[in-house]
């Protein structure tokens, strides 16, 4: 096979147009939100906007209904954002949502993990009933909606492949689907927690979430601080050492599919090269 290297076009994700949102939500809705500048962090994009009253909101994009999951998570004692306009500009959903205080994390310390987990335990069982009737994908097996894409693996590199073999091997072996009662963030790490002096003030970016195993996001944790701060992942590989071997490959094989193909299309390839070696350290040791 011939290797397409960092320079290959796959497509990529559309960072939010704020301005041309704003727009259209004043010809929808009437309300003229003021844009004050853009979000820290975060990969497509979020801005702070300002209503007419003078509150101060955040105006992000959102694939799913994502709001009643995240109200379940602040009964749960999370804290989340309120939802307090959402429409749909040019088929692509937009939420305005409360804006809670603190900022991510300048840098990851052993305090931020501890609450991290803290919260992984408040959003276990808050699901109760029959399980649905399609499970939680993880896409070990076939491209996702958007995210998870086989083909930048299958083709940046050997070693990008190499990954993506065993990813779907334990996609045949173990299954591609998660399943449980737990609330389910889906984008867990530091990245998606605000922090005011020293105390987690906020968990964000709940698009995507959904019920399944909580371990999941564990895992998303996990392999996060394994690129930012591997002293640190000690506390988490307590957390999943209580759970099967088989879940452990399989929410794994997730994480370095969905961080390596996001990489390849938005990234360098010192940054690829970095999830590339965190990903083949689990798939080492399972």
């Amino acid at each position: 096979m011939t290797f397409a290297g960092p320079t290959q076009a796959w497509p990529r994700a559309a960072r939010l147009d704020a301005p041309r949102v704003l727009d259209r939500i004043f010809a929808i809705t009437g309300v003229r939100l003021v844009l004050e500048g853009p979000c820290p962090g975060g990969e497509v994009g979020a801005a702070y906007v300002r209503w007419p009253d003078g509150r101060r909101s955040v105006l992000t994009a959102a694939r799913t209904q994502c709001g009643p999951l995240a109200d379940r998570a602040r009964t749960a004692g999370v804290p989340t954002a309120r939802h307090e306009l959402t429409a749909r500009v040019d088929g692509v959903r937009v939420v305005v949502q409360q804006r809670l205080p603190g900022a991510p994390p300048a840098t990851v310390d052993a305090a931020v993990v501890r609450q991290m987990l803290q919260v992984n335990g408040q959003l276990a069982d808050l699901f109760a009933g029959p399980p649905p009737e399609q499970p939680a994908e993880l896409y070990l097996t076939g491209d996702g909606p958007g995210f998870c894409l086989h083909g930048p693996l299958e083709t940046h590199s050997a070693r990008s492949a190499r990954l993506l073999a065993w990813i779907r091997s334990v996609g045949a072996s173990s299954g591609s689907q998660m399943i449980g009662d737990d609330l389910v963030h889906m984008d867990f790490h530091a990245g998606n927690v605000l922090v005011d002096a020293g105390r987690l003030t906020g968990v964000v970016d709940w698009d995507g979430a959904v019920r399944g195993d909580r371990h999941l996001d564990l895992t998303t944790l996990r392999f996060y601080l394994g690129g930012v701060a591997p002293h640190l992942t000690g506390m988490v590989d307590d957390r999943l050492a209580l759970i099967s071997e088989r879940r452990r490959r399989a929410y794994w094989a997730h994480m370095s599919l969905r961080q390596v193909d996001w990489s390849i299309r938005h990234h360098d390839a010192a940054t690829v090269e970095k999830w590339l070696t965190v990903a083949e350290e689990g798939m080492a040791a399972g």
